[in-house]
């Protein structure tokens, strides 16, 4: 692994809504609606302007297909100026292009922060909740992505690995070796 490029990502074990950076991103539902989970959460911590302002973006596009992302302020949400909403895959056993889209969860969410220049950037555990991506083949997707998308582009500086769950938070510190 390059060492500019390991300098450039951490792993955490924690809540998402408890890190301070520019944006985090949101696992979020194809309605943009809140729901369980880290989009729960995340709806939580922001406040009623995200729902209204979800609501309008839905008007407008009609759902948020599967593997693409938009932003949106954080409102109350503390220490993060934005939030990057994309929905990830659901498992259906890996052979309906799972990890492809998974990968454009990634992609498209950093190039959302490449374009506004944003240094800082958290992801969680995308689609591994109540989508049942297995966490061990999500990480290994997510972080090839990531770790392309980083190699080519300047911004943003920082990515962060959020993880709930200790098994996956072992797991990536394993897989990343940071």
């Amino acid at each position: 692994m390059d060492f500019n490029l390991c300098s450039r990502i951490s792993i955490l074990k924690g809540d998402i809504v408890n890190v301070s950076c520019d944006a985090v991103v949101n696992a979020a539902n194809p309605a943009l609606a809140g729901g369980g989970g880290v989009d729960g959460a995340i709806h939580r911590a922001a406040g009623p302007a995200l729902y209204e302002k979800c609501r309008e973006i839905i008007k407008e596009i009609g759902r948020l297909e599967t593997g693409e992302a938009v932003i949106t302020p954080a409102y109350e949400m503390k220490g993060v100026s934005w939030i990057i909403h994309t929905v990830g895959p659901v498992w259906r056993g890996g052979n309906y292009r799972e990890r492809e889209k998974l990968a454009s969860c990634y992609e498209k969410s950093l190039a959302i922060a490449a374009e506004k220049k944003l240094k800082s950037v958290a992801f969680p555990a995308i689609s591994t909740g109540v989508y049942f991506y297995p966490y061990k083949e999500a990480f290994d997707a997510a972080f090839e992505a990531v770790c392309g998308f980083l190699k080519k582009n300047d911004f943003p500086q920082k990515v962060i690995f959020v993880f709930y769950e200790n098994s996956a938070f072992e797991y990536a510190k394993k897989r990343a070796a940071l």
